[in-house]
């Protein structure tokens, strides 16, 4: 083989494949090994070495020069060696070079004549060079495609998080193989906006989710779906985000539906807003093409959390927010005619709000809350009497509005109510309890000894009514006064048609 030619190839097929030249002549030099082993025996000491300047693969075997031989395949003894060398001791280490990848013929009879019969591999050797080719084409092929995939990992090992654009190659079971530089993505279909469809030879920008080390090369998975495809595409369209002026601080999404995102400024002369929206809403109109129409909401952030709640549940109005830090609950009192708007198409509104927030979001229009009033007022009368109006209208504004509200606060916040000290509050909260069991079976106890219903109760059909609950139960008065025992509870016979009470059921 021409030394130029054989170089001039491995130069060649190191710039096509973007492979090191020194990775190909290891694939050459591993091959020929592994070849050699093969043939030869596994236990031999082999080492192949490619000499640039020759162009040709050099095999060598070693052997040990020793007095008595143990193991054919490794050693000799030192009559052996000094017909190769004359100046060989015992322990020295031998070379016999044993195979050249272009060799003259009347070299390998010489080679063969001199040494073969040593190196117990004069027979095998006539068959080598055709064996070393086929093997020496396997193995190279393997390590390209090895080194291949090592070059697609490093290119993009430090891309995740990034945004890239292919084509759409082809689609295997729902996933699309984007055609990437030098690469391919995997765009899974959970990782597709469910409006989308895609025909081969088309666009896509995707977002890098991971890139995964797999035995069939790096896979690289592409998402459309991730928060973060939101972060870099206003990254993109926006400057001031790009230059850290102005920061998205959270994204709420419902892929191909809705998305907030709440952004703040670190210069007090930048509308974070503004700067998002851009002249005309050119610049979120710009990410919502690429999106493919997906709504987008840009709230400003803010560290109050009541006036960042506000914000992300435009473009309702609320008239009062109550936080329940403890449990990372806010609850908003909209108006009557809001109250859709706050919730949103099937919740999506305050579903994204609490997203975008982190906490959880109940809405109450202002009509249900003077329903939770009304009960709570007439249940605390009932149970509480010594429960002045006055402190209770006081509890009301202290935001403890209902049976909820009560259970879920510390006794210690409801001690700031007055002449409610921590024992007293406890109270309060059983009859709270009570109150929701009640709610929940919509039955109640009264004193003829008979079953009423919450609709009877505020309806004003039946007076001083006992809850029907596992603490009150041996205590519900019997029709004569006495205290009626379970069975006869059972036995009551008042079939009273039950209905969501006004204002009972949440």
């Amino acid at each position: 083989m021409d030394v130029d030619n054989l170089n001039l190839t491995l130069d060649l097929v190191a710039k096509e494949k973007d492979i090191s030249r020194d990775v190909l002549v290891s694939a050459i030099e591993s091959a020929i090994e592994t070849a050699a082993h093969k043939v030869f025996g596994a236990d031999r000491e082999l080492e192949a070495t490619f000499n640039s300047d020759t162009g040709q693969v050099e095999l060598l075997q070693f052997m040990e020069v020793v007095d008595e031989v143990d193991d054919e395949s490794v050693e000799i003894t030192i009559d052996q060696a000094m017909r190769v060398d004359p100046e060989a001791e015992v322990g020295d280490q031998l070379g016999f070079q044993i195979f050249y990848l272009d060799r003259d013929k009347k070299q390998a009879e010489d080679e063969d004549k001199k040494f073969g019969d040593i190196l117990g591999i004069k027979q095998a050797r006539q068959t080598f060079g055709r064996i070393a080719a086929q093997t020496a084409k396997q193995v190279i092929i393997q390590r390209v495609r090895e080194a291949e995939r090592a070059r697609v990992f490093e290119e993009y090992k430090d891309r995740e998080g990034e945004i890239v654009t292919g084509r759409a190659r082809r689609f295997e079971r729902g996933h699309v193989i984007v055609a990437l530089p030098r690469a391919e993505g995997i765009l899974p279909s959970r990782e597709q906006m469910h409006r989308e469809s895609y025909r081969a030879g088309d666009r896509v920008q995707a977002y890098v989710k991971e890139i995964r080390a797999d035995s069939r090369g790096p896979q690289i998975i592409l998402s459309r779906t991730d928060p973060g495809l939101i972060y870099k595409l206003f990254e993109m369209e926006v400057p001031e985000i790009y230059e850290g002026i102005v920061r998205i601080v959270a994204v709420a999404r419902e892929p191909g539906e809705r998305t907030k995102i709440a952004v703040a400024s670190r210069d007090a002369d930048v509308d974070p807003v503004g700067a998002c929206v851009g002249i005309k809403g050119s610049r979120v109109q710009a990410v919502v093409q690429e999106l493919r129409g997906e709504k987008i909401d840009i709230v400003p952030f803010s560290e109050d959390v009541a006036k960042f709640v506000c914000n992300a549940i435009a473009p309702a109005d609320v008239v009062r927010v109550l936080i329940d830090e403890k449990n990372e609950t806010i609850e908003l009192i909209v108006p009557d005619d809001q109250l859709s708007l706050a919730i949103g198409r099937r919740g999506q509104n305050v579903r994204l709000a609490s997203q975008l927030v982190g906490w959880r979001i109940d809405i109450n229009s202002e009509s249900k809350v003077n329903e939770l009033k009304d009960e709570l007022r007439y249940y605390l009368a009932l149970y509480a009497p010594d429960f002045e109006a006055d402190d209770v209208e006081y509890m009301f504004k202290l935001g403890f509005h209902s049976a909820e509200n009560i259970i879920n606060a510390d006794p210690i916040e409801l001690t700031a109510i007055p002449g409610v000290d921590e024992d007293y509050a406890e109270g309060i909260q059983d009859v709270c309890e009570d109150l929701l069991e009640a709610r929940a079976t919509n039955k109640l106890w009264g004193p003829d000894g008979r079953q009423g219903s919450m609709n009877r109760l505020y309806a004003g059909e039946v007076e001083a009514l006992v809850v029907v609950t596992e603490r009150h139960i041996d205590e519900a008065p019997a029709a004569d006064g006495e205290t009626a025992a379970p069975a006869e509870a059972a036995a009551a016979t008042d079939d009273v048609q039950e209905a969501a009470p006004a204002g009972g059921q949440q």
